[in-house]
């Protein structure tokens, strides 16, 4: 057992389980194309081809390079559906996209999961619910509004600190201030950390923390300069961020009361280059 807020089950190394979004094959028996002949289709062509073939994902990615200079990190997140788009327009827009940093998966009502992952231009989002074609699109934002949505929605506002078990040290103290920054924090104030790796914390204090906070509906994966996982606590504002070096030891385990943690967020100067590199991409391959 890896010590932290977050324990991850026996025999278990990761504790967010992310399925990557565009590398399953598609379904060839209603959609034409595997992702795989798709992809091989894709490399045959020029730029003068792909206009031809793909024109509404060519149109698509030039509304989104338009979007993204105009994105801002306070302001209201823009969102483009694919459900319009062949398999050949939807794998080129996976290609063109990649996969960026932040991966992650929000557990929605009645047991379906959003996937979300950032593209290879920070800011520019990838959001695909299970089981439901419709809701697959691009979304230009800091985070997908479905974290933040689900942060509000699916968490409860207050929490009680139950009767102590044998073995308790800090625990108590700890929840009791989490709770009163909890009830005091607003939008717009500053984030509070709790570091448990400097705090004296026993198993027991942090299995009855756990217990007590609950594991919360959105798991995020950021994989930077090192891996960071975020994990929304039962409790609305309140966060696990825990940062794991390359031998998946955790090195900084802390609980954030405030907003989505800002490893996971994309900021203005994000949006700025995304929209030079994307108007790049689309001038050198399909103009």
């Amino acid at each position: 057992m890896k010590a932290g807020f977050w324990i991850a089950p026996e025999g278990e190394e990761q504790p967010v389980n992310i399925f990557p979004i565009g590398e399953e094959s598609l379904d060839a028996a209603h959609k034409g194309l595997t992702a795989a002949g798709a992809l091989a289709k894709l490399a045959t062509l020029d730029s003068a081809e792909l206009a031809r073939n793909c024109p509404n994902a060519i149109v698509l990615l030039s509304q989104v390079a338009d979007s993204i200079a105009r994105q801002t990190s306070d302001g209201p997140t823009q969102l483009f559906r694919l459900a319009g788009l062949n398999d050949l327009e939807r794998r080129l827009i996976d290609d063109v996209l990649g996969e960026g940093e932040v991966a992650g998966v929000v557990a929605l009502p009645g047991g379906s999961l959003a996937q979300i992952q950032e593209s290879v231009l920070a800011g520019v989002w990838r959001v695909r619910w299970e089981a439901d074609s419709q809701h697959d699109y691009i979304e230009i934002g800091p985070v997908p509004e479905i974290v933040t949505r689900a942060a509000a929605d699916l968490t409860v506002p207050d929490f009680e600190i139950g009767a102590a078990p044998e073995g308790i040290m800090n625990a108590l103290p700890v929840l009791a201030e989490i709770r009163e920054r909890t009830l005091a924090w607003k939008p717009g104030t500053r984030t509070q950390t709790i570091n448990f790796t400097l705090l004296p914390m026993s198993p027991a204090d942090m299995s009855f923390l756990q217990d007590t906070l609950r594991n919360g509906p959105i798991q995020l994966v950021s994989r930077g300069y090192g891996t960071c996982r975020v994990l929304a606590t039962g409790v609305r504002n309140v966060w696990s961020v825990q940062f794991f070096n390359a031998m998946d030891t955790i090195i900084l385990d802390t609980l954030e009361v405030g907003g989505v943690p800002v490893v996971a967020l994309a900021a203005d100067e994000d949006f700025e280059d995304s929209a030079v590199r994307l108007k790049e991409i689309i001038e050198a391959y399909f103009t």
